[in-house]
């Protein structure tokens, strides 16, 4: 069953976007693809295949001729030449997001279940200075898993900074600090990230909590490019755009995204 746009509203216009809420029993990999998981587990095939769907979906609207997407190093999409993207899968959700690269630099997105992380994991993946700050958004807004948001923003910022600077970054190299109120967080970096055709240090995110979902993205604006601001803000293009809740642990695998 095709998603309602869910990821779609967190990302500038340019960006392409496809989304699934189940697998499509329809659909197939080219033989390449299909190698690559071969040897996998039922699941992992499907939403293999599911994630890969969207993806060509999303190269058709920008007008770009299907191809096979292996993963590249450190698990990276391999995206056509031109081309920038990010893909994301969990369980009920399967998503991709693709621009051309004259607009866009990178950019990153990841979808998480909306449950609260293990004991333990937001000891392993936060600052002290996120613990607390995630510890008091879980006692003045319990509704949103926050632990978990925290993790899922980390991703997005990894998906979009590694393709631009080949560098991995640790949990402890990112510093997230959310805005409850507009959907937005910023996230500060060890190591800076090309944006607006400058290294930046500081880069401006959007979330959601959807449909039993935690959504998250970050877009990189290419050099030359920069998106429209919202009145009264540095840099946050997407002010009021975030979708309405429908209703109401992957992070074992730090940054082990196997798309």
């Amino acid at each position: 069953m095709t998603a309602q746009a869910l990821i779609a509203p967190l990302l500038p216009a340019g960006v392409a976007v496809a989304e699934e809420r189940g697998d499509p029993p329809h659909a197939r990999l080219p033989a390449q693809e299909a190698a690559h998981v071969a040897r996998s587990v039922p699941e992992r095939r499907r939403e293999f295949t599911t994630v890969r769907l969207c993806a060509r979906r999303a190269l058709a609207q920008l007008g770009v001729p299907a191809a096979a997407i292996l993963p590249g190093l450190h698990g990276a999409p391999q995206w056509p030449a031109g081309v920038v993207g990010s893909m994301t899968h969990c369980r009920g959700y399967r998503g991709a997001a693709l621009a051309r690269r004259r607009d866009i630099a990178a950019l990153g997105i990841d979808a998480e279940p909306a449950e609260p992380l293990a004991d333990g994991i937001l000891e392993a993946i936060a600052t002290a200075g996120e613990q607390a700050r995630i510890r008091r958004l879980l006692r003045s807004r319990p509704s949103i898993p926050w632990d978990r948001l925290l993790f899922s923003a980390k991703e997005a910022v990894y998906k979009s900074t590694f393709p631009a600077t080949g560098v991995r970054l640790g949990f402890e190299d990112v510093a997230i600090t959310f805005d409850p109120a507009d959907g937005s967080f910023r996230a500060r970096l060890a190591i800076p990230a090309p944006a607006h055709g400058q290294s930046r240090t500081v880069l401006i995110g959007r979330w959601s909590a959807a449909c039993g979902l935690l959504l998250t993205a970050v877009p990189l604006p290419a050099a030359g490019r920069p998106m429209r601001t919202a009145p009264g803000t540095e840099e946050d293009a997407y002010a009021g755009r975030v979708p309405h809740a429908c209703a109401a642990a992957r992070p074992a695998d730090a940054h082990g995204a196997r798309h």
